[in-house]
């Protein structure tokens, strides 16, 4: 019985699982399966307050101000804890990036940098010109961001189409994307800060820096402190994911390798997909069409689709032709503006600002569903784009 359910099951489980492409598989198979639970009838409207319904009659704006204040819904505990654990991995990999890695050096790291900032840019200042004048202006950081394992995932079903050393500018690229979204989300996005719980956490910062400099395996210590660390920082105004990000910026180098290890399938493959399962529950308005005729819809699309190829590819292009760096090996320019479209790949990450820059639910799910429809655009214009190019391996830059 036992070969057979590991022949049958864990087998083919520990395969997907290994796959690059699982993740972009199992977040696009939540989305899909999110969505038409909320769009039937009462059974959607149960699935929908399941994840928004608040455990008491305190709500989110009470919640930083009780001494005992906690996440108040199970979308709350998702969104302000448990995606904490995807900011903590972000951070170990931009800490391990940038003292071991693509970024330790300044010739490497100055495409890929120059073409995050671009990428960023761009679209902020496309969605800021449709949306200018409108209540909607609060949303300009959502189509900033890039996806970074949805865009991996379709990097690799286009196979030898995407040469070794643009996966590596695109991963680069993104997990710079990733640190521009987290300075973002601490300055803009915050709400009123508190002192002492944000002096509470400046001080969980130091203790945990010097326990870590002392000593030499992570374990219940630092997790019992970091758990601390994002409670002051949850009332602190400052928003709860952040944390993630400083506690893994506190860890020694040598703990990084086996923490990414650790949790990588955990946030990836529980974490990410109950984001996407909760944030996705979605009813879809009448005359859908209609309402994704609008400013805010078309300032994602324009951000997502145009700013992101527009911005990194008119920033590296800039590099190139002063000689301040050079294309990947085996690199032309229509790979990088097919790179550039694969980076419009928002999904998670806009999804995430999203939640944050609206507090009107109409509002929201309407950013959303933008966020989807321009990622899906983005995903099947990469495909598209690489899948005509003629003679992808003979062409050179």
């Amino acid at each position: 019985m036992k070969l057979v359910v590991r022949k049958w099951v864990l087998d083919p489980l520990e395969t997907f699982f290994q796959d690059s492409r699982a993740v972009g598989i199992t977040l696009l198979v939540c989305t899909i399966t999110s969505l038409l639970i909320a769009n039937i009838n009462s059974v959607g409207t149960h699935y929908i307050n399941f994840w928004t319904a608040h455990f008491s009659s305190l709500d989110e704006h009470h919640a930083h101000v009780s001494i005992l204040s906690l996440p108040n819904s199970v979308l709350m505990i998702i969104n302000d804890g448990l995606m904490g654990l995807l900011f903590f991995l972000a951070g170990m990999e931009i800490k391990r990036e940038l003292f071991q890695g693509e970024l330790a050096s300044i010739k490497q790291s100055l495409l890929p940098v120059f073409g995050a900032f671009g990428g960023m840019i761009a679209p902020a200042i496309l969605f800021s010109l449709i949306n200018k004048g409108t209540q909607q202006i609060s949303g300009w950081a959502i189509p900033t961001a890039t996806d970074i394992a949805f865009t991996l995932g379709i990097a690799s079903l286009l196979g030898k189409r995407i040469p070794i050393g643009l996966k590596i500018f695109l991963t680069a690229l993104a997990i710079i994307d990733d640190l521009g979204a987290i300075i973002v989300i601490a300055i803009f996005y915050g709400g009123n800060l508190h002192f002492p719980y944000l002096l509470g956490a400046i001080f969980l910062g130091v203790f945990i820096y010097l326990i870590n400099m002392y000593k030499k395996q992570f374990g219940v210590i630092q997790i019992v402190l970091g758990i601390l660390l994002w409670y002051c920082m949850f009332n602190s105004g400052i928003h709860a994911t952040i944390a993630g990000v400083v506690f893994a910026f506190l860890m020694p180098l040598d703990f990084l390798k086996n923490l990414e290890k650790k949790i990588y399938h955990a946030v990836y493959f529980v974490i990410i997909p109950l984001f996407v399962l909760a944030n996705t529950a979605i009813p879809f308005p009448e005359n859908s069409l209609q309402h994704l005729n609008g400013k805010l819809s078309w300032g994602i699309f324009a951000g997502l689709c145009i700013g992101k190829p527009l911005g990194i590819v008119s920033c590296c292009y800039f590099l190139v032709s002063k000689k301040w760096a050079k294309l990947p090996e085996g690199v032309n320019w229509y790979k990088m503006i097919g790179a550039g479209i694969l980076a419009g790949i928002g999904f998670t990450m806009s999804i995430f600002i999203s939640t944050l820059a609206f507090d009107q639910i109409e509002v929201l799910n309407m950013a959303k569903i933008s966020v989807l429809f321009a990622s899906f655009i983005a995903i099947a214009g990469g495909y598209i784009w690489f899948r005509l190019e003629k003679n992808p391996a003979t062409l050179k830059p």
